[in-house]
């Protein structure tokens, strides 16, 4: 799961210059190459989803039954969820960098997902039935709230530390033998109105379906369910990493929704 408002990866320990200058820019290389396969990966998925300009998507590939189909879905997803929660925990990360250097651990995360997502693209099988199909004027609301969903999902990663979140800054830092810090807290644009706007871009994308297959559906709830689970997760280790700052914070601002927060107190208060 993305980091929200501040990262919560410890320290560097032992700063970037326990690594020659020449290992520093192969880190720096690596980062460069890793975040260009995403760029990639981020195409395939915006098309996957959306069923443009893919061999293959959620809805279109190669047959099986329809149990097989959700068992081999189910297991795709189980595998990119159980990646993506172990290696953004903080003892992984502990663990981790005892192998990698620290300045490439975020971009190895980054690799891993996007292998995964790759593995994801190509094992997929599509769920027959379909659950609504919308055409006309509806059909092209959905469409443009699937593109917002993708619009808002950058603009959040952008508000955060776009080159921190894909591990681009800490490698930078690291060849100019800089120490690296975690981005600041900060509340601003999106931030204000709900914690987790690019989970919130994510929803949109995933439930902003003209068409709504059985297997896009398997998709998109259980990714929902993965988000849910997954900002619990986040959510702790932002406490532990910033306190009573986050505390308050989130008891000040909702989750996912913009004002869902603000209308719950005030219903306790009118009771």
């Amino acid at each position: 799961m993305a980091q929200t408002i501040t990262s919560t990866r410890p320290p560097v320990a032992g700063g970037p210059r326990s690594a020659g200058p020449g290992a520093r820019l192969g880190v720096l290389v690596y980062a460069v190459a890793v975040y260009l396969f995403f760029l990639g990966a981020l195409g395939y998925t915006v098309g996957f989803l959306g069923g443009v300009g893919v061999p293959t998507d959620v809805d279109h590939g190669p047959h099986a039954s329809w149990p097989v189909a959700v068992g081999v879905d189910l297991g795709l997803l189980a595998l990119f969820a159980v990646q993506h929660t172990i290696m953004a925990r903080p003892w992984f990360k502990r663990r981790w960098t005892a192998i990698v250097p620290q300045a490439a651990e975020r971009a190895t995360f980054v690799l891993a997902t996007n292998l995964v997502l790759v593995l994801l693209f190509w094992l997929w099988r599509p769920a027959a039935g379909t659950v609504w199909s919308v055409t006309g004027p509806g059909a092209d609301v959905l469409w443009g709230l699937y593109a917002a969903g993708w619009l808002l999902a950058l603009v959040a990663t952008c508000l955060i530390s776009h080159t921190d979140l894909f591990g681009l800054r800490q490698a930078w830092l690291s060849a100019r033998g800089r120490p690296y810090s975690s981005p600041p807290f900060t509340e601003r644009g999106l931030y204000r109105r709900i914690r987790h706007p690019l989970m919130t871009g994510f929803l949109i994308i995933f439930w902003s379906a003209p068409t709504m297959t059985a297997g896009h559906l398997l998709f998109a709830a259980a990714a929902t369910g993965y988000i849910l689970v997954g900002i619990a997760f986040e959510e702790h280790d932002l406490i532990q990493n910033l306190g009573q700052t986050y505390a308050e914070y989130r008891a000040r601002v909702p989750a996912l929704i913009p004002g869902l927060q603000l209308r719950r107190k005030n219903r306790r208060h009118a009771t």
